[in-house]
């Protein structure tokens, strides 16, 4: 090799070149992320006849008692579901635990509250509650990641799951196609039986006649693609949670790891501050409760009713934002000494005692406003909330004590605890309770128009009104209620009271009387805005 070569290879760049060299072909692909490995479960145990039976079951009730309005058939269609994840979890090898028991009854304990009340938001918020719960039974977790995507983990299933009903349906038939023929020769011959015998027994009689029609769903073609929809809808949904409870997916390995301790200066300091920052507002507080409202509202020239709507909603912002301040002092709190975790109890503790203060005097301040303007649905529903956070903050401070363990499904508890509780003490019959009570102390504070916005449920309150207050104020709900087709396991008991009450004491409308009171305008008859 010349000079001339070698002065040229030296002078030319170097390209690097990978040792060993990447193989040959396209590159593999870098798979699923390293949480979802850690979450997903092994696969499930096959399907079971008895399983599938029950998921029929459920769709077939889906697709007769659903279509009316909601009541006791959300509680038929339930137990079937239930049903299919028992049957799935047994075969699967889990064992019944106790937690799961607490999450099951709970959420058949809300779907109570369709049936007995007619109002539609705590209506919603107990069913969207009982599927929570349903889902935290099947998935049974402990920890908070696992609690709150637990209490969403069914829906991950609703496509897997009629997959997996399906593949394990074709290998048992392909095992013992004999086992299907006498099963489903059982089935149509009982069903010809009941259909045969039951036409000649209404025909013979008047009476069974019409428990019959009673009691049977009315079914008629023109509804057959709803019917077939929500036939679709029960059977997906009996199958996801079948599935899910076969082999759910395992939230309580999802690592979150703690932040990294600070110094006790570091972290203290800013939560002292913030407690004698509390202490001061609550010292005012007090001030002004023995000392009487009259010397405050007279300095600052507010009313009873200004002064309480003035601080409440702050004061509710205030609760929730100081969850999240003990949130994230206890993920970057010090702990590598006893005197560490004694510090963060003591500054953490005082800071929930003195939160507990400012919650009875939101709920104070709440008391003056409905004292002054009467009580309505977004009164006692944010006073609701107000209670819950308190019950919150008093389960922070036990598990400061006992260990944090239990906390995320004890907090999950309560809050599905504070939504049976608040559909069972019917809040529509409470606002009307209260501003009936609030008439017969001061005559000239009715407001006759927001009762033609309530439900069923206000109606045993209303009627103890005299006339024509009472006529006025029901003739808005009397006019919902015409319509007595509804059939028995889509009514509420709050409807058919009301109902009753309206029978055995007819209203007597008078248009003029009405017009003064607020609930007739512009020849559009009675209205129910707000």
């Amino acid at each position: 090799m010349s000079y001339r070569e070698q002065h040229s290879r030296a002078t030319q760049p170097q390209r690097y070149q990978p040792w060993p060299p990447p193989p040959a072909g396209p590159r593999p692909s870098p798979g699923p992320p390293k949480w979802l490995t850690a979450v997903r479960p092994g696969p499930p145990a096959g399907i079971r006849p008895a399983t599938f039976v029950a998921a029929l079951a459920t769709a077939l009730l889906s697709a007769l008692l659903l279509g009316e309005g909601l009541g006791l058939n959300l509680l038929f269609v339930a137990v079937p579901t239930a049903l299919a994840a028992h049957f799935a979890a047994r075969a699967a090898g889990r064992r019944l635990r106790p937690w799961t028991l607490v999450w099951a009854v709970g959420g058949l304990a809300l779907l109570a509250v369709p049936a007995l009340r007619d109002a539609g938001w705590p209506t919603f918020l107990a069913c969207m509650s009982a599927q929570a719960l349903r889902s935290l039974a099947l998935h049974g977790n402990r920890t908070w990641a696992g609690v709150l995507a637990g209490s969403l983990g069914i829906f991950g299933s609703l496509a897997s799951g009629p997959a997996w009903a399906w593949r394990g349906m074709r290998e048992r038939a392909e095992v013992s196609r004999g086992r299907w023929a006498p099963m489903v020769r059982t089935v149509l011959v009982a069903a010809v039986l009941l259909i045969v015998f039951g036409a000649l027994f209404a025909s013979a009689d008047a009476a069974f006649a019409g428990l019959l029609g009673g009691l049977a769903p009315d079914v008629s073609v023109a509804d057959s693609p709803w019917r077939i929809f929500l036939f679709a809808l029960g059977l997906v949904g009996a199958l996801a949670a079948a599935r899910t409870a076969a082999a759910p997916l395992r939230w309580d390995r999802l690592e979150i790891r703690p932040g990294r301790g600070r110094g006790r200066a570091e972290w203290a300091l800013p939560l002292v501050v913030l407690n004698l920052l509390f202490a001061a507002f609550i010292a005012v507080q007090l001030a002004v409760l023995f000392g009487g409202y009259r010397k405050v509202l007279s300095e600052t020239g507010l009313t009873y009713a200004q002064y309480a709507r003035q601080g409440f909603w702050q004061l509710l912002w205030v609760t929730l934002l100081v969850l999240l301040v003990v949130a994230v002092a206890l993920r970057w709190a010090p702990r590598g000494t006893d005197r560490d975790r004694v510090l963060v109890r003591s500054v953490l503790g005082t800071l929930c005692v003195l939160t507990l203060v400012v919650v009875a005097s939101a709920l104070r301040r709440m008391d003056l406003y409905v004292d002054a303007y009467g009580l309505t649905r977004l009164r006692i529903s944010v006073a609701a909330v107000e209670l819950w956070l308190g019950l919150v903050i008093v389960l922070i401070m036990v598990a400061g004590v006992l260990g944090a363990r239990w906390l995320p499904r004890a907090v999950a508890a309560s809050a599905a605890a504070a939504v049976l509780a608040f559909g069972l003490v019917s809040p529509d019959g409470l606002v009307a309770e209260q501003n009936v009570a609030r008439y017969k102390d001061t005559p000239e504070k009715l407001d006759v128009h927001y009762f033609q916005d309530l439900s069923a449920d206000a109606v045993p309150a209303l009627d103890t009104l005299p006339e024509p207050q009472r006529s006025c104020a029901l003739v808005g709900i009397a006019e919902r209620l015409d319509d007595k087709n509804e059939p028995w396991y889509a009514t509420s008991l709050g409807v058919a009271r009301a109902r009753e009450i309206i029978e055995e004491r007819p209203l007597d409308v008078d248009e003029a009387e009405c017009r003064k009171l607020g609930t007739y305008g512009d020849g559009r008859g009675f209205y129910s805005e707000y």
